[in-house]
């Protein structure tokens, strides 16, 4: 299983907040380069970026240390806020992106969505973030009506390359990831899921990796491995793979080319 670590983007600087509240933020890192470089020589096979201005503005805000760090570092970065229109998914594509994650437009716009996974193949993810089974959108701001169960199925239909699922509540807690949500999600669909939120141990990836073969084939961790709580260096020895060239050959990257 993949380890992911994020890196949140709030005026260029790396902070984390707490069940996505804007008011509750902390500043770990003024340089998110810094972190992003620091992440990659632990062993990261990807990164998770999450661009907290412009998930509130409907616009990607951290274009210049979202460029900075493609160009600092040598893994694929996946890029999630503010995408609602595809000039935003492109310029995040143009600047070295290798994946633009869609959220809001999951369920205000799917048709854009799906457009979108027409226009470019296996590059885009859909972003799930739920509030007791029910999707947030606009930077977690509002709630909506739609099942995450029931968009996930859609925008599988629609040619989403993964699923990234956040339970909000659990996000910035250090209380552990929803394995229940995580597993009937996992076993509703056939597209890789993706855990975020929750983390705050190996054990809590240990845990995580028991759902591997229902198709959650990656965890994000944000607070865990900024408070030190999570080393990520010991997390990818223990429940997966660290740079390319650790990686088993039998082991099929195919879904997320």
């Amino acid at each position: 299983m993949e380890v992911i670590p994020a890196i949140d983007l709030l005026e260029g600087r790396c902070v984390r907040l707490y069940q996505g509240d804007y008011a509750q933020s902390q500043v770990f890192n003024e340089n998110p380069v810094e972190v992003a470089k620091q992440w990659q020589d632990e062993g990261a096979t990807r990164l998770h970026l999450v661009d907290l201005d412009g998930a509130k503005a409907g616009k990607p805000t951290n274009l210049g240390a979202i460029a900075a760090i493609t160009n600092a570092v040598s893994i694929p970065v996946e890029v999630g806020g503010g995408l609602r229109d595809r000039d935003s998914v492109k310029q995040l594509l143009d600047i070295g992106v290798r994946w633009a994650i869609l959220g809001t437009v999951a369920v205000e716009e799917p048709q854009l969505v799906h457009a979108l996974c027409q226009e470019f193949p296996s590059q885009i993810i859909v972003g799930i973030d739920a509030r007791n089974g029910k999707v947030a959108t606009r930077g977690w701001l509002e709630t909506s009506e739609v099942e995450a169960t029931q968009l996930a199925v859609q925008m599988q239909e629609f040619g989403a390359s993964a699923i990234i699922y956040t339970d909000i509540h659990r996000d910035g807690t250090l209380a552990g990831p929803n394995l229940e949500a995580l597993r009937e999600l996992a076993n509703t669909i056939s597209i890789p899921v993706i855990a975020s939120g929750g983390v705050s141990s190996v054990t809590d990836l240990l845990s995580l990796l028991a759902l591997e073969p229902q198709g959650v084939t990656g965890a994000i961790v944000g607070r865990a491995i900024y408070t030190g709580d999570v080393s990520l260096r010991e997390a990818i020895r223990a429940v997966g793979v660290g740079r390319i060239q650790d990686v088993p050959p039998n082991l099929d990257f195919s879904s997320f080319a």
